[in-house]
């Protein structure tokens, strides 16, 4: 079952609908005596298909919206607002700061890429929050 798949239930298709499409797939052709399914081979190493912009634009903006909401950032800007009584002010400080942290993260992230593949920047990420996880459950545990 594919992860992104919803159960049968939810789906709305039904049983019999998807037995039927199993028994389609399931068809076989004679060729030289020899019985071979009729489906095209997958190639496994092929390329996949480029997202559109609009698309990237909408993971992003929803992951990093969902991230964000409640951190210590948007907690500490609620703080100065309160503070300082200029909102704008700390909205536009506040959001120049956000801007200029995710240029250099991409702008990293882009340099880092073209070194390296993304086999090995993945490996060293899950690494790399696995020691953050590591610690700071040390932290918790020691203080």
């Amino acid at each position: 079952m594919k992860l992104d798949s919803a159960p049968l239930g939810i789906s709305g298709i039904t049983q019999s609908e998807v037995e039927l499409e199993l028994k389609d797939s399931n068809d076989f052709n004679l060729t030289d005596g020899a019985i071979a399914p009729s489906v095209d081979p997958v190639v496994a190493d092929s390329p996949q298909k480029q997202q559109s912009a609009l698309v990237v634009f909408g993971t992003t903006f929803i992951t990093i919206f969902l991230a964000e909401i409640g951190d210590k950032t948007q907690l500490s800007t609620l703080l100065m607002s309160a503070e300082s009584h200029s909102p704008w002010v700390v909205f536009i400080g506040s959001a120049a700061a956000l801007i200029s942290t995710s240029l250099l993260g991409v702008l990293l992230g882009s340099w880092i890429a073209s070194r390296l593949s993304p086999k090995t920047v993945e490996k060293s990420a899950g690494v790399m929050l696995l020691v953050i996880s590591l610690m700071l459950f040390w932290d918790v545990f020691q203080g």
